[in-house]
């Protein structure tokens, strides 16, 4: 993409006055997640996994939203709203993991599948079919008797199972952009198919990509928020947004305060990402404008 077309686009997202507002807000949950332990040392005084004591040396548990815990304490007598900060940075972290493993992997192929067709496209798709069919709890179960993944291998694991929709969708535009006369003209002029591929037709299904990633992003936090509500995703003592709210079911009626910050932050954080990414397709696709 030149720098003339880099700046159209800017300059039409720049106009989505709701595109802006939803990327700031998720720009500043992820300056306040990346600087949790800054702000839990130097404004809030805690540790995520350290116990609150009363004046009078008991463990704070389940305290009421004030103004000695702005959210709170959980059952343990944790500060919520420190974890709350720490929660967002592994959230986020597997949000982004599974976005860059996806596109790392699906686009290439989409592209590879639909500039070459013939067998390269059945044996892409043939993949595709053999990693959609399998289901992605069972695997998640049968790898918790081996081992506990971290965040970073719950991000590699979420996007290999989330690379086929991604190639699926790269594949269905590129299969429209390679037959257009940009396109034959350059093969006739005898460009390679490497120039062809990432200088004509890649460039045309960047904003499919986007709205991908926004896709996969926004779904990786909330599958990690389900299977966590299930006891298979991050393990504690870690926190994330899904295990938090997971693990404050059972006290949704006496310690409602446990679960609606951590709701608050998955339901906002995923409709940021689905407002920036709506924006910025509309942005770079050049088909509309």
């Amino acid at each position: 993409m030149t720098v003339r077309l880099r700046r159209g686009a800017w300059d039409r997202f720049r106009r989505d006055r709701i595109g802006m507002a939803a990327l700031a807000v998720l720009l500043l949950i992820v300056a306040v997640s990346a600087a949790a332990p800054l702000l839990a040392d130097r404004v809030l005084h805690a540790d995520p996994d350290r116990f609150v004591r009363t004046e009078s040396g008991r463990i704070a548990t389940l305290q009421p939203p004030g103004p000695s815990y702005l959210l709170g304490t959980d059952d343990l007598g944790r500060d919520v709203l420190t974890r709350l900060l720490f929660a967002g940075r592994i959230s986020l972290l597997i949000g982004f993991g599974v976005a860059l493993v996806s596109l790392a992997c699906g686009a290439p192929l989409g592209l590879l599948a639909a500039y070459f067709g013939g067998r390269v496209d059945d044996a892409i798709n043939a993949a595709v079919q053999v990693v959609l069919n399998v289901p992605l709890l069972f695997v998640l179960i049968v790898l918790s008797i081996f081992l506990t993944p971290n965040p970073v291998q719950l991000a590699v694991i979420f996007g290999f199972f989330f690379w086929p929709s991604t190639a699926r969708q790269v594949r269905g535009v590129a299969l429209s952009v390679r037959r257009r006369d940009y396109v034959e003209a350059a093969r006739a002029l005898g460009a390679s198919h490497r120039r062809i591929v990432f200088r004509h037709v890649a460039p045309n299904v960047l904003s499919v990509m986007l709205v991908v990633a926004g896709i996969d992003m926004a779904g990786a936090i909330l599958a990690e928020s389900s299977l966590s509500f299930l006891g298979f995703g991050v393990p504690v003592p870690l926190s994330s947004w899904g295990n938090m709210l997971g693990l404050s079911q059972d006290l949704f009626r006496s310690a409602p305060w446990l679960v609606y910050p951590p709701g608050l932050m998955i339901f906002v954080t995923v409709l940021c990402i689905f407002l920036v990414t709506d924006a910025l397709r509309d942005a770079v696709d050049p088909m509309t404008h």
